[in-house]
């Protein structure tokens, strides 16, 4: 678990250093806002589950990191459409929010078994 918190911090941290690379206009401020947002999101919402009261509300809270890192990798999608610059750093991110997904969405699954065989 530490390596996880670890390394949704990482993502969040990796998010915001490729999203100073990215020029400063009106076009794309919007969108260094948004995945900024949503990255931070992941990191901050895998801390809360890991302090959830119970398996519904970790569930709950997992359900939140999963939509975030899904959204990140949307932002950086679309970056990867758009910008002519660091592709291999945008690619690796995406390719690190996709793994955070599946890592989460796993847990999630391991969580609910746990849920159903307690009852």
């Amino acid at each position: 678990m530490q390596d996880l918190k670890q390394r949704t911090k990482r993502f969040n941290l990796d998010c915001i250093k490729f999203c100073s690379s990215i020029l400063k206009s009106r076009e794309f401020d919007s969108l260094v806002r948004q995945l900024i947002r949503s990255s931070s999101s992941v990191g901050a919402n895998y801390r809360a589950a890991n302090r959830a009261k119970s398996d519904r509300d970790f569930i709950n809270k997992l359900k939140i990191v999963e939509e975030e890192a899904d959204e990140s990798m949307y932002w950086l999608e679309i970056f990867k459409e758009i910008l002519s610059i660091n592709k291999n750093e945008n690619q690796r991110l995406i390719k690190e929010a996709n793994e955070l997904v599946a890592i989460t969405v796993s847990s999630i699954i391991t969580a609910r078994k746990r849920l159903n065989t307690i009852k």
